[in-house]
């Protein structure tokens, strides 16, 4: 999915971006990913899901689950 915003203004270290094509929706993204960026450029955000990732983080959080259930702990 990829999503065309507007740089609208930099607060601190977050810039408020707006939404192409509808200009009321505003959200906050880090700074220091917009480097070159200045208010009124036009980005393109590329948002994609990482599978593997996602299926790694998975099994780390099931094997401390199974780590605090034989400690005795429950969740």
């Amino acid at each position: 999915m990829e999503i065309t915003a507007t740089m609208d203004r930099i607060e601190g270290v977050l810039a408020v971006l707006l939404l192409r094509g509808d200009e009321k929706v505003k959200f906050n993204f880090p700074v220091v990913f917009l480097a070159g960026i200045n208010e009124g450029d036009v980005v393109n955000i590329d948002i994609t899901k990482d599978a593997t990732a996602t299926d790694e983080a998975k099994e780390r959080v099931m094997s401390l689950i199974e780590q605090l259930k034989k400690k005795g702990l429950e969740i």
